[in-house]
């Protein structure tokens, strides 16, 4: 059985301390491949040391993560920007995607503006690359949704990162071309997800950790990690009714199209 973590942040200062054996770990788990998202000017140079070393294994992505879009966020995505479109010959970092980018409005809104105009400055990124995306979503579903619905022109694809949210939201996005990332929060009791995962498509599902955060049912409380998928996959698969071997096998085969890996 052969999984993907299409979303992970084990360049993150949790893992500091084991870093090579959490790789280790997921490898060991059936995690062949981990997607790093970037999340702001400072996790660039970590997430690459990591890339460098673990090649095989890891693909990164270039983004501004919403939470952290600031006064300066023009500066930062002006950084963000060259680093994506090096393609030179000395340059070894092959970007698979734009991400982690997207609205947050959960804790604060203080930012707002500076929020939406990174959002579509980072969408155009995608469009002009012919990247996929992995987007955040928290608090902003009708904001988010009316810049895609700008912006798309058939040339938007990419991951809703973590989503959770209703099945109307799920129809919005999947109409606008977009795959669902399922992680950890699918497992939890009170997770709205489970109840319509039978009609989602299998075809425009992925999974995901976000490591170290929101780990599954039954390590919940714990320092997530890509080994941990194996627990979303099989909660997934069990409300499918389908072997797991079946759900990890369509979910990679959904990464290889999306990320063309």
């Amino acid at each position: 059985m052969i999984l993907i973590d299409t979303h992970t942040h084990i360049y993150d200062h949790q893992f500091s301390l084991d870093r090579n054996e959490t790789v280790q770990r997921a490898l060991e788990a059936g995690v062949k491949m981990m997607l790093l998202p970037n999340v702001d000017a400072s996790t660039i140079a970590p997430m690459l040391e990591l890339h460098e070393k673990f090649r095989d294994c890891t693909r990164v992505m270039m983004g501004l993560q919403p939470e952290e879009v600031k006064e300066d966020y023009k500066a930062v995505l002006s950084q963000m920007e060259k680093e994506l479109g090096d393609v030179s010959p000395v340059s070894r970092v092959h970007y698979v995607g734009v991400g982690e980018v997207g609205l947050d409005f959960y804790w604060d809104s203080t930012f707002e503006k500076q929020q939406l105009d990174a959002f579509e400055i980072q969408l155009d990124w995608a469009k002009q690359l012919g990247l996929p995306l992995s987007i955040h979503c928290r608090n902003a579903f009708e904001k988010m949704v009316k810049i895609i619905e700008k912006k798309q022109d058939g040339g938007l694809r990419g991951v809703m990162h973590c989503f959770t949210g209703t099945e109307e939201e799920a129809k919005v996005y999947l109409s606008l071309g977009f795959h669902l990332g399922l992680g950890g929060v699918t497992t939890y009791k009170n997770c709205s997800v489970k109840d319509f995962l039978p009609m989602l498509p299998l075809d425009r599902i992925v999974l995901e950790t976000d490591a170290p955060y929101l780990a599954p049912v039954p390590c919940r409380g714990k320092r997530n990690e890509p080994a941990f998928l194996v627990h979303t996959a099989q909660r997934i698969a069990d409300i499918l009714q389908i072997p797991v071997e079946e759900l990890a096998d369509a979910t990679t085969k959904n990464v290889q199209l999306l990320f063309g890996l």
